[in-house]
């Protein structure tokens, strides 16, 4: 029998993750595709496209995630009034990562780049609606529960808040 070589955990390189806010009309495709496979085709959340008026908004920041240079991530963040009207209130949605890359753990360094453009566009909190599935992975990035679950395109979803100052 020959010697089959191992391989420890300090030889393993892990890949190189980047997110970059979309800047061009081909990022801007992409982010939608990603979106369309996870949302739409995957996880059958909306019939035919999971775009809406937040999209269309000049405003929106749309991100994509990168493993090695190729894209497989998405988020997207826009303002929203606050209720109180006194904090400058940030929503983020569209969380997505291509399901043959969620092994990558690219889903927290999405979170972390948009809760930071969000602060350092003068945002007060965060929120975000996340299928029950995802809390506890929020609540590990510092983010907290508000109220209970709530139905979104008819799945539950929690609504989740972060602190921004």
């Amino acid at each position: 029998m020959g010697a089959y070589p191992s391989r420890s955990s300090s030889d393993v390189i892990a890949p190189t993750l980047t997110c970059r806010s979309v800047v061009s009309a081909g990022e801007l495709a992409q982010h939608a595709r990603i979106r369309h496979s996870v949302f739409v085709e995957e996880q059958g959340l909306f019939e035919r496209t999971d775009q809406d008026e937040f999209d269309h908004d000049p405003t929106t920041h749309h991100v994509v995630g990168y493993a090695e240079g190729v894209p497989v991530g998405t988020v997207r963040l826009y303002r929203v009034p606050s209720p109180d009207g006194d904090e400058a209130l940030w929503q983020g949605d569209r969380l997505a990562v291509l399901s043959g890359h969620r092994h990558l753990m690219l889903g927290g360094p999405l979170v972390r780049y948009a809760t930071e453009t969000a602060a350092a566009a003068g945002g007060d909190r965060m929120i975000a609606f996340v299928q029950p599935a995802n809390v506890t992975f929020f609540r590990r990035l510092g983010w907290s529960p508000v109220g209970g679950p709530v139905a979104y395109v008819g799945v539950p979803h929690q609504q989740m808040s972060i602190d921004l100052t």
